[in-house]
């Protein structure tokens, strides 16, 4: 089992940044990928980034060169640093991992941009 916690989410004006962090705890060392998807209202859910355990990591179109995703030490923690955000990046941001026997979430955390 793994469990996923994020936070990190806000209200921010366009053009400027966030650092959302995802906590994971439990049978960490069986993930594999782990990263974020997006869901804003009325669409669906969509990947924004992810990790995987060789450091190899990918982006959806939309965020590329905007969004970084990073790992912290011991892989307990995933990071999303989202600059110059758009209000087209308004949604309820995801965490989650994979590992060989199931796909794990976090409860999500809130981005908006607005002015």
């Amino acid at each position: 089992q793994v469990q996923l916690v994020e936070s990190g989410g806000g209200l921010v004006q366009p053009g400027g940044s966030l650092r959302l962090s995802c906590a994971a705890s439990g049978s960490i060392f069986s993930i594999y990928t782990i990263g974020w998807y997006r869901q804003a209202p009325g669409k669906q859910r969509e990947l924004v980034a992810s990790i995987v355990s060789d450091g190899a990591t990918n982006y959806a179109d939309s965020v590329k060169g905007r969004f970084t995703i990073s790992r912290g030490n011991f892989r307990k923690w995933v990071y999303l640093q989202m600059d110059s955000l758009k209000p087209e990046d308004t949604a309820v941001y995801y965490c989650y991992a994979e590992n060989a026997r199931d796909v794990y979430w976090g409860q999500g955390t809130q981005v908006t941009v607005s002015s």
